[in-house]
């Protein structure tokens, strides 16, 4: 039996109308956290950061995979109600989390620079128009622009600078985002990355890469 995904009905009040819900791009996400229950909880993370929390679901499950670690949880998003929602989901859950409405970890300045044991980002992947990112704080969470890439590809340098020495990074894509070329980008910058689980969801093939640093 498979851990409990966490609670997130409070998303059906108005104040969180502009909150992304969880669906199967997240629940792809959480089975690739459970599936590295084992080595995730002997790797006893200390720092954690979820970028673009959203509704706080994966950010709360995070805590329930690693637990009795007490990891410091860090959630981000741009979208203020998400932050507050994201505070909600994990109310319930046992570990110390820690919420900062801002693009990517911009309001860490180079405080969280190889530090980071476990960076968790499902970015706005949709393929759109450039001008449709961050229109609205609803698109903020799904419009990628060009290849579905332009927010993504703002982060991808900052990630072997964020890592720690044992860290890793999730990411979830799809197929039009170029995975393999991701994986390719990254390589180049000492890290080694892998599709560790793919799913179809109506026409979307989702796929979660995990990056660790090369040994």
């Amino acid at each position: 039996m498979g851990l409990a995904t966490p609670d997130t009905s409070h998303l059906s009040r108005p104040e969180y109308a502009t909150v992304y819900e969880p669906a199967e791009d997240t629940y792809l996400l959480l089975d690739a956290l459970e599936a590295d229950r084992t080595s995730l909880v002997a790797q006893r993370p200390t720092i954690c950061v979820e970028i673009g929390s959203g509704s706080g679901c994966v950010s709360s499950f995070l805590s329930t995979v690693l637990s009795p670690s007490p990891s410091l949880i860090i959630s981000t998003d741009i979208n203020p109600a998400a932050t507050r929602a994201t505070r909600e989901t994990t109310l319930e859950q046992r570990g110390v989390f820690e919420q900062c409405q801002t693009r990517f970890v911009q309001a860490f300045g180079d405080r969280l620079n190889n530090s980071v044991d476990v960076l968790v980002f499902n970015p706005p992947y949709v393929v759109t128009p450039n001008e449709e990112i961050d229109v609205t704080e609803e698109a903020s969470a799904w419009a990628g622009g060009d290849c579905g890439r332009k927010v993504l590809d703002m982060l991808l340098p900052q990630i072997p600078e964020l890592l720690s020495p044992s860290g890793r990074f999730y990411l979830i894509t799809i197929e039009e985002n170029k995975p393999n070329e991701i994986i390719e980008f990254l390589q180049l910058r000492g890290l080694v990355g892998t599709r560790v689980m793919e799913r179809r969801a109506g026409r979307e093939h989702l796929s979660v890469l995990k990056f660790t640093r090369t040994k």
